[in-house]
């Protein structure tokens, strides 16, 4: 396979320049408006922020990729899909208020906000992922898989699982619906908390399986072992986060399926990439909260390829000096510090990405050889 071409733009600006405007430019010279998208329904995949989080991507850049859509004759909608964990994104009336909060609205944004899985994280559409080794087939929020074209826009940052949280990692694990990312991260079957449960019973609609039993005694729900097939179901419609997966896939096999799931979503269409590498902090923006960047901010990404985007960004990184007061710094000056020669195994030394990288490219998502063009 052939080197891929990935762009490249500091966040350098003259007087008369914004960095939004900087980014459409970066766009036009990767080539994102020659994509036929006159008509077309485009979704824009990116990551909202949880409630408290400071860290995420600016609204102004989903602007900016929402307006060269439009420009082309598209039509562009931001979305991501519910998350598995309770938070302020595990539903769509949740996540849509969120959003606003961070600023993701139609009048900040130029186009619609829409909840790629649905009101509950259970409107998914099966999607076969061809070599797949991990998955046959990945299950993917209906909205993501309906559109025409579909665009990613990344914040590259680190992670405490995976590494670093890049392109692959929010397509894969972000278009996941709440059962698709139980496929990623989790083996086995559902628990149920006891003391959360209400005895409602709005799981058991979702349960195809006669996989929950209503324990008439105490009120609460319990798992059939027999019959469950731990498809995660329950878990989405579950309003009070009584329903959990207790045992968690080793991380070379999330990484793994991660690659897998992004390949479902990409494949037989157009697609298109940009990773912003700034506001670099330790873990992901999931998290109420975030460290203080672990890196300088770097600049901005685009390519058709998903795999050498993120290879790219990490080699970025890698060339960079540490900045001071970081969790990254902090573990670097402890008493049994071991150098892992890679910022990010060195931020969270429990971490690890590389797999993740190869087996991409052992699937045919891509390729880690790229030639990067600067551009000024």
């Amino acid at each position: 396979m052939k080197k891929a071409k990935v762009y490249f733009t500091d966040f350098r600006c003259e007087m008369d320049e914004s960095p939004v405007k900087k980014l459409q430019r970066l766009l036009k010279t990767a080539g994102m408006d020659k994509i036929d998208m006159e008509g077309k329904f485009v979704a824009i995949k990116m990551h909202f922020g949880e409630l408290g989080n400071m860290s995420y991507l600016r609204p102004n850049y989903a602007k900016a990729v929402a307006d060269l859509v439009k420009e082309c004759g598209g039509k562009p909608f931001l979305t991501d899909c519910n998350t598995l964990y309770p938070g302020s994104r595990k539903n769509a009336i949740e996540h849509l208020y969120c959003a606003w909060e961070n600023g993701f609205t139609p009048m900040t944004v130029g186009c619609p906000v829409i909840i790629g899985d649905g009101l509950k994280g259970t409107d998914d559409i099966a999607v076969p992922v061809e070599g797949g080794e991990y998955i046959q087939e990945a299950k993917i929020g209906r909205a993501v898989m309906d559109a025409d074209i579909f665009i990613s826009l990344t914040h590259f940052k680190g992670h405490e699982l995976t590494g670093f949280g890049g392109t692959i990692k929010n397509i894969g694990m972000g278009c996941g619906s709440r059962a698709g990312k139980k496929d990623q991260h989790h083996n086995g079957k559902p628990v149920i908390d006891p003391e959360n449960c209400r005895g409602c019973r709005l799981c058991m609609r979702e349960c195809a399986n006669d996989g929950l039993a209503f324990d008439e005694g105490r009120k609460v729900m319990t798992i059939n072992e027999a019959h469950c097939v731990g498809c995660g179901r329950c878990i989405g419609a579950c309003d009070f986060d009584a329903i959990h997966f207790g045992q968690d896939a080793a991380v070379k096999e999330l990484n793994c399926r991660m690659a897998e799931y992004t390949k479902a979503v990409v494949a037989g269409r157009d697609n298109f990439h940009i990773s912003l590498v700034c506001d670099i902090s330790p873990n992901c923006d999931c998290h109420s909260g975030n460290d203080a960047p672990i890196l300088p901010d770097i600049g901005m990404f685009a390519s058709f390829d998903p795999l050498a985007l993120d290879q790219a960004c990490v080699d970025a990184c890698l060339r960079q000096t540490p900045l001071p007061n970081s969790q990254l710094t902090e573990q670097m000056a402890g008493h049994d510090f071991h150098d892992h020669h890679d910022h990010f195994e060195n931020t969270t030394p429990n971490s690890e990405y590389k797999t993740c990288l190869a087996h991409a490219e052992k699937i045919g998502l891509g390729t880690k050889e790229y030639e990067l063009i600067t551009v000024k």
